[in-house]
Order: C-alpha cells, then sequence, then structure tokens
C-alpha cells in the first residue's frame, strides 16, 4: 500500500477519493493523522480530546470530498479544519492551564528561538534528559497560556515549520497579521519564563 502511493501528491489522492477511490483517503489519515493530533493536543492540552476531534477533522474531509477542489495545498485546508475545530471547542470549554510556582528554574544558554524548539541531543546524559522534559514542559505550559490566536500561530509555526503565508491561509488573516502575533506571542513567552530561564540575547 505505501509503495503504491509513494509518488502520489495529496491532491492527487483527494481527487481521487472524489472519484470513489477509498484507500486514497486511507492514504491521507496515514499521512496526517498524527499532524493533527499534535496540532489539536498542543493547543488543546488534552490527547483524548485532540484524538477525537482528529476523528472528526477527517470526518469533515470525507463529507466534504465532493466539494472539493485543487485551488490549495491540501494540507492547508485539512489544517484550517482542525484549527477551526479546536478553537470552537476552545470556547465551549473556555480551559485553564497554570504553570506550578514550584516548579525548579532551569537555566538555558541558548537564544530564544532555542527555547521554543524541540532540538533533542542524539545521545544526552540523564541529567539533560531530565533538564530538557522540566524545560519543555515550563515552555509548553507557558505557550498554553497565551490567547487563541497567538497560540495557535506558535503551534503552526514552531511545531509545524509551516511559512508565514501558510499560516495566514489556514488562520484567515494576513501575512502581517501573523507576523504581529508570532511577535506578540514571542514578548508575551519572554515574560511568562523569565522568572525561570536565563535567556541570552
Amino acid at each position: 500500500m505505501k509503495e503504491k502511493f509513494k509518488n502520489t501528491s495529496d491532491v492527487q489522492l483527494m481527487l481521487n477519493f472524489k472519484e470513489g477511490d477509498i484507500s486514497s483517503f486511507e492514504e491521507l489519515i496515514k499521512r496526517y493523522k498524527k499532524s493533527v493530533i499534535n496540532i489539536i493536543y498542543r493547543f488543546l492540552g488534552d490527547r483524548d480530546e485532540a484524538e477525537n476531534l482528529a476523528l472528526e477533522v477527517f470526518l469533515r474531509v470525507y463529507k466534504s470530498v465532493k466539494k472539493y477542489r485543487a485551488r490549495a495545498k491540501f494540507t492547508t485546508w485539512l489544517y484550517k479544519i482542525a484549527v477551526n475545530l479546536s478553537l470552537s471547542e476552545l470556547k465551549k470549554k473556555r480551559k485553564h492551564f497554570s504553570i506550578s510556582l514550584n516548579t525548579p528554574i532551569i537555566k538555558d544558554k541558548g537564544g530564544f528561538r532555542e527555547l521554543i524548539d524541540d532540538v533533542a541531543d542524539p545521545s544526552p546524559p540523564p541529567e539533560k534528559i531530565l533538564e530538557e522534559k522540566e524545560r519543555n514542559f515550563l515552555i509548553k505550559k507557558a505557550i498554553s497560556l497565551l490567547p487563541p490566536g497567538q497560540r495557535m500561530a506558535v503551534i503552526l509555526r514552531i511545531y509545524e515549520e509551516l511559512s508565514y503565508k501558510e499560516i495566514s491561509k489556514i488562520l484567515d488573516c494576513s501575512v502581517k497579521s501573523v507576523e504581529s502575533k508570532l511577535y506578540r506571542a514571542r514578548t508575551n513567552l519572554k515574560k511568562k519564563l523569565q522568572s525561570y530561564f536565563e535567556i541570552e540575547s
């Protein structure tokens, strides 16, 4: 099955699915299920909820296949559905997160960009692994405290590595607005993390 679709684009898979090829839809799920779950999970902070909403995302793709037009990247359309569902769920639940003040302070020798990247040492010592876990925990909690628009922009930019243009299409805003959201997000994260990290300019 994997070899069958090795050189098939996402758009072609959707067009095949539109013609009734269910295996093409299954391939799209295999390709993007993990990314969709991760986007929702990082935004809402609940793994079970993320998995349930991911199913809803692909159900909407399934139901919308007849209306599908190859006008943009498939992932832009897919992630837009995931983002809209996540924002709707947040409005319903109004979840709140907090960072424990008892969490130990961790010093960081890198710049701010390194703070919000998941960079793993190929063979780190045990103490380094623990430090990375604590560090990432604080960062993720700080991201969860950002306003929804800023939070989603950070998730799409840092974790999914999407371009500003792609993010603007997913969030239905201008590239300038994306730049502004990310700038404000970085400023807010610095403020939230300055008590816990030493950040070198």
